[in-house]
């Protein structure tokens, strides 16, 4: 059976119109599953409960004595090594089955954009939508705040804007260029 242009013309566009349907249907599934994907900058606490742990202050001193504790907490009890890595870049013995992978500390954005307390919560209760469990019945308070006091260690001098109740008025360091070991930023210290 022969079709003249119009009939011709009508099955493109029913076909393009059902092409075009399925492609506005596989970006909206897509965007769906992308948009479920929790950016690493995101807040990990609770959105009902942010506010609160972000008021946290760690009461240690910076010192020595603590960081020493903090590195035996996170190489020992805390078993923070086994997902995070002696070093701290999230390469553990148990990080290749994490989905997704656990934190690396030398990433300059997250301290930059987490305060303490947020670290306290996420340490003590875990981290929803992750493989961070909380430990909260194995670590004291003051534990969990000597090992972030040496998590920090692992941000080489970087990220400070939130941490330690300063505000956002430090955010604007921008850690290292392109890997070469250059600071942006005016009020780098390193």
């Amino acid at each position: 059976m022969k079709r003249d242009a119009g009939e011709r013309r009508g099955w493109i566009v029913r076909q393009w119109g059902t092409v075009s349907a399925g492609v506005v249907l596989l970006v909206a599934a897509t965007s769906d599953v992308i948009g479920a994907e929790r950016h690493m900058m995101q807040p990990r606490v609770p959105a009902d409960q942010l506010a609160e742990a972000r008021a946290l202050t760690n009461p240690l001193p910076e010192s020595p004595e603590t960081l020493a504790t903090g590195k035996a907490l996170y190489n020992g009890k805390g078993t923070c090594f086994n997902c995070h890595g002696r070093d701290g870049m999230g390469n553990g013995p148990a990080a290749a089955g994490l989905d997704p992978a656990p934190r690396n500390f030398h990433h300059h954005g997250f301290w930059r954009h987490r305060t303490d307390g947020e670290i306290f919560w996420v340490i003590k209760h875990g981290s929803p939508g992750t493989s961070m469990i909380g430990f909260g019945s194995v670590l004291s308070d003051e534990e969990i705040w000597s090992i972030i006091q040496y998590e920090r260690t692992f941000a080489g001098g970087h990220g400070r804007g939130m941490g330690r109740g300063r505000g956002m008025d430090e955010m604007d360091h921008r850690g290292p260029r392109g890997g070469q070991g250059e600071c942006e930023g005016e009020r780098c210290g390193r």
